[in-house]
């Protein structure tokens, strides 16, 4: 049986994590994975794998943390080759990247980018970038989901990518199946909704100050994460305590998405989100910020409100899409006849196994 590594910045439930389990998914019981995090017990994601999937947590693997050095890089290239492909993610996992440079004979190495943390969402980091360039040169390959970290791949780390879309099980999404707790819709209430990390990139904070602006809206943020007690305070300072609802992590967004009207994107920084053709599926409008490649993600009678970064133009923007419920249906049903057109997971999954299979071929 095959073995393939994975080594994850974190294995809590966000949009890369719920891709990486959907492969798990769909390769069944063709390989056994085992999966290390750069983030010790943000394992959220770890209840989306299928029960008869073989995934191991093991507690006893070198760190994926700690100063850079040969010893260092020793042991994780020593734990390396017990393997047949290492999967790796994002900069929390670049040490493994880097212990793969140093060291010869170890089994090829496929990196995944999925986009950058509060730290980097203006301006990447120096030493970062010559990190990765650094880093890159050994990988099998670079995978990134958007044209823009392809152009960032490109043009900065010197390294030409493969770039596969994000997709999803899009006909899951016809209707919500599932109640959100604490979500009890009042009469002529509009239901806003979102799905993500509640880590300071998503800035969930503008997303709250905007929809405590509209008298009639209740809001609902699907997640966890460190930021849950800002936005409560927020919801507090703003007047609206008692119009947000904050259920926790939901795995299977298919389940519950549709119960909102309009669905709300407030990041600083994004690439390809998951979450963003999830609504599309559920066939939502959408209101987001105009971050990475989300512009181009949604139906183009949607771009109109894909709006700048910053609080006053998102503030209008969900000011207008709740005022206006024909415009809602209309972007509604042209977000999801795109996401129906090109963002089908088949066609992910089809491009990943392709990749990893090539690897496997060549090791």
């Amino acid at each position: 049986m095959r073995r393939i590594l994975h080594c994850h910045s974190t294995f809590d439930a966000g949009g890369k994590e719920a891709r990486a389990v959907r492969l798990m998914n769909a390769f069944g019981d063709q390989f056994d994975h085992v999966i290390l995090t750069a983030t010790p017990g943000a394992l959220g994601a770890r209840t989306l794998i299928d029960p008869g999937v073989r995934a191991d947590f093991p507690t006893d693997a070198p760190s994926l943390i700690g100063k850079p050095g040969p010893r260092r890089y020793h042991r994780l290239a020593d734990y390396m080759r017990g393997f047949d492909l290492i999967l790796t993610y994002n900069w929390g996992a670049m040490d493994a990247v880097m212990a793969h440079r140093v060291f010869d004979n170890l089994p090829p190495l496929i990196h995944h980018e999925d986009g950058f943390n509060a730290d980097e969402a203006v301006r990447l980091k120096t030493r970062r970038n010559f990190f990765r360039r650094l880093a890159l040169p050994t990988a099998r390959a670079l995978v990134v989901p958007s044209q823009t970290l392809e152009a960032v791949a490109r043009g900065v780390w010197h390294i030409t990518p493969v770039r596969i879309a994000n997709g999803i099980d899009v006909a899951a999404y016809a209707r919500p199946t599932v109640a959100i707790p604490g979500l009890a819709r009042l009469p002529g209430e509009i239901v806003v909704g979102t799905l993500a990390g509640l880590r300071p990139v998503k800035n969930l904070l503008r997303l709250v100050r905007a929809a405590a602006t509209i008298p009639n809206v209740r809001l609902v943020i699907v997640g966890e994460g460190p930021e849950r007690a800002a936005i409560l305070a927020e919801a507090a300072r703003t007047g609206m305590a008692d119009r947000l609802v904050l259920p926790g992590f939901m795995p299977r967004p298919h389940d519950y998405i549709g119960h909102f009207d309009l669905f709300a994107l407030s990041s600083d920084s994004e690439q390809f989100p998951i979450s963003l053709i999830e609504a599309m599926a559920a066939g939502l409008p959408c209101l987001a910020t105009d971050v990475g490649d989300v512009a181009t993600i949604v139906a183009t009678a949607n771009r109109h409100f894909v709006m700048p970064a910053e609080d006053r133009a998102f503030a209008a923007g969900l000011a207008a899409l709740c005022g206006d419920a024909a415009i809602r249906r209309l972007l509604g049903e042209a977000n999801r006849a795109k996401a129906l057109a090109e963002y089908d997971e088949r066609i992910m999954i089809g491009r990943y196994r392709m990749l990893y299979e090539a690897a496997f071929r060549d090791s």
